[in-house]
C-alpha cells in the first residue's frame, strides 16, 4: 500500500513520529533509520518516509550525506535565532488576533487554560504540558487571520518545542507560563491588541530564560 493509496495512515504515521521527537523520545542527534521505524510502528517503509520528508521539511530533522536523516542537533544560535523570530511572530499573532476573535474562540483559550491547571495539578508528564502549551499558541496562531504568519509559526512552534521538550514538566516552568497565558487571554478578551502582543512577547522572553536555567540544571 502506498501513502497516495492511503493518505491517512500517512498522517498517523507522522503524527506519531513529530510527538517521538517533541518529547524526546526520539532524541536530536538520533538516527531517523525508515526500515526501523516501519518495524517499529508495523507499517509499511513508504509512510515512514514520507513521514521523515515531512520532519526534514518542519526542520525538525535534517538529511546528513551518506547518513540518511536524523533528528536536527541543537545549538546555541538555532536556540536563540528560534526565540527571537517567536518574540516578534508570537506577538503580531496576538495582536491580530484580538481584533478578529469573539466570545468562542475566548472561551476555547481558557478552556486551554484550565485544562493544563488540572493536568499540572495532577502531576501531567512534560509531553502533555507541552501539547497543551502548543494547542494554546495553536488556536492564537490560527485566528490571526494570516496563512504567511501561520506557516511562520507553525514550524517555529515545532523547534520551540524540540529545543524545550524536557522543561514542560517541572512546575516551575509550567506555572508561570499558564499564568502568561492567562494574562494574555485578558488581554484578548478587553480588546487591548497592543497589551495582547506585548504581553505575547514577553512570554516567549520568559520561556527563554526558563530553557536557559533548565538546561543549566540538567548539564
Amino acid at each position: 500500500m502506498t501513502t497516495t493509496e492511503d493518505p491517512l495512515l500517512a498522517e498517523q504515521v507522522y503524527q506519531r513520529l513529530q510527538e517521538r521527537v517533541l518529547n524526546g523520545h526520539i532524541p536530536p542527534g538520533a538516527a531517523l533509520s525508515v526500515p526501523r521505524l516501519a518495524a517499529d510502528l508495523g507499517v509499511s517503509r513508504s509512510p515512514v518516509r514520507e513521514a521523515v520528508q515531512q520532519l526534514i521539511a518542519m526542520g525538525l530533522a535534517v538529511h546528513v550525506p551518506y547518513a540518511g536523516a536524523r533528528v536536527r542537533a541543537l545549538d546555541e544560535d538555532l536556540v536563540d535565532d528560534v526565540f527571537e523570530l517567536r518574540e516578534s511572530l508570537d506577538a503580531l499573532a496576538a495582536r491580530r488576533a484580538t481584533t478578529r476573535v469573539g466570545a468562542e474562540v475566548i472561551d476555547q483559550l481558557d478552556a486551554l487554560i484550565d485544562e493544563s491547571r488540572r493536568a499540572q495539578e495532577r502531576g501531567a508528564e512534560a509531553a502533555e504540558m507541552a501539547s497543551l502549551d502548543v494547542r494554546f499558541h495553536a488556536l492564537l496562531r490560527d485566528h490571526a487571520g494570516s496563512e504567511p504568519l501561520a506557516m511562520a509559526l507553525v514550524r517555529l512552534e515545532a523547534l520551540g518545542h524540540l529545543i524545550s521538550a524536557d522543561m514542560w514538566g517541572k512546575t516551575q516552568n509550567s506555572d508561570p507560563a499558564i499564568a502568561e497565558h492567562e494574562q494574555i487571554v485578558a488581554a484578548v478578551r478587553r480588546g487591548d491588541a497592543q497589551a495582547a502582543g506585548e504581553l505575547a512577547a514577553a512570554h516567549v522572553r520568559s520561556l527563554a530564560v526558563r530553557r536557559r536555567r533548565s538546561a543549566q540544571i540538567n548539564m
